[in-house]
């Protein structure tokens, strides 16, 4: 199956969309109207043929593709991921893995926060809408959207990937390990997602004072 981007016409979606690409993955972009997806899609492939890479994209609607995927991320902006989550829940794969890179920033004041969940990270509180046999992974939330979308530009640092079904945890890093310039490392159980949360949050801040959209992580020793 193809690897399913839902809310994927946006910046992160588009640039995880491309960089799968890169790699070989088939890949199939999400939008609540299939029309868009399917737009997107086109200008996606042919920024990779513009590349030298043959991928084909394809669009699709959000329901149609959960429907079609049994691995997905998530890419929505944080505050409608639960209602994307809950429209797409009856049709999703038994079995599927989704991906969840998004992230509860708010913005207020010039100054960049974590949104306060009761549960904890965002990828806890979104699990609660996601069909039993569903697994959960959080990645991908630390790269910029700009770095993602730029593939001119070399990713030159670590994803961190954290799931308490390390079963879906090492097909995600198999999967991230074949995008060039990514080092996928095993970050642990679902609860250092906040942690991941935390470390996007402080990337934000200091892009803001450095004045650039790159900062991004490499652990090194490792």
């Amino acid at each position: 199956m193809p690897i399913g981007i839902l809310a994927g016409t946006g910046l992160e979606g588009s640039g995880l969309a491309l960089r799968l690409g890169q790699a070989g993955f088939p890949v199939v972009v999400g939008s609540r109207l299939a029309n868009r997806a399917i737009e997107k899609a086109k200008q996606l492939t042919g920024d990779l043929a513009k590349a030298g890479f043959p991928t084909v994209i394809s669009g699709a609607a959000n329901s149609e593709l959960a429907s079609n995927s049994d691995l997905m991320l998530l890419t929505a902006p944080f505050e409608h991921a639960a209602d994307l989550l809950k429209s797409c829940q009856s049709t999703m794969t038994p079995g599927s893995v989704l991906v969840d890179a998004t992230v509860p920033l708010v913005f207020q004041a010039g100054r960049v926060e974590l949104r306060e969940l009761k549960v904890g990270s965002g990828s806890e509180y979104l699990r609660q809408f996601l069909p039993e046999s569903c697994e959960l992974v959080a990645a991908f939330k630390t790269i910029p959207a700009h770095v993602l979308v730029d593939i001119d530009r070399p990713l030159d640092c670590d994803l961190f990937v954290c799931s308490d079904s390390q079963q879906a945890k090492s097909r995600v890093i198999e999967i991230a390990s074949r995008i060039p310039g990514l080092r996928p490392l095993d970050a642990g159980s679902l609860r250092q997602a906040q942690t991941l949360e935390r470390m996007t949050a402080l990337a934000v801040e200091i892009n803001r004072r450095y004045k650039v959209k790159s900062a991004r992580f490499r652990v090194i020793g490792v």
